[in-house]
């Protein structure tokens, strides 16, 4: 069951970020990622409930909260490159956002959507 649950896990994984975070360890070379991929993966994210689009803007609303540029970077390439969002949708999502999180955490959500929007397609 958990080989089959891993295996779930890592095909949502690879589908929510385009595969571009490259290959992670195999069954039982790490707890974490073992976890991560049969709970977070398998069943949250696959849970057919919100799609992955809504469980995305959940989850940058939560990490621009928190400030973390790097998993922000992360979330809006994929959203992007599964085309979830648009560039108009992603400026209004900055201008949203900053409202609630504050210019400095906003401003950073700003930098890395124009940084994202500026690189050519599919970087």
């Amino acid at each position: 069951m958990a080989k089959y649950k891993r295996s779930k896990g890592l095909e949502m994984f690879d589908e929510v970020y385009c595969k571009d975070l490259g290959a992670l360890p195999p069954v039982g070379g790490s707890k974490f990622i073992d976890y991560m991929l049969e709970t977070l993966f398998a069943e949250l994210w696959a849970d057919g409930t919100l799609s992955i689009r809504d469980r995305r803007l959940l989850l940058i609303g939560a990490i621009a909260a928190q400030g973390d540029d790097t998993t922000m970077r992360i979330q809006l390439r994929s959203a992007l490159k599964r085309g979830e969002l648009d560039k108009a949708q992603l400026e209004a999502l900055v201008v949203f956002l900053t409202q609630y999180v504050g210019y400095p955490k906003g401003s950073a959500v700003f930098r890395i959507v124009n940084e994202l929007l500026a690189a050519p397609a599919g970087k």
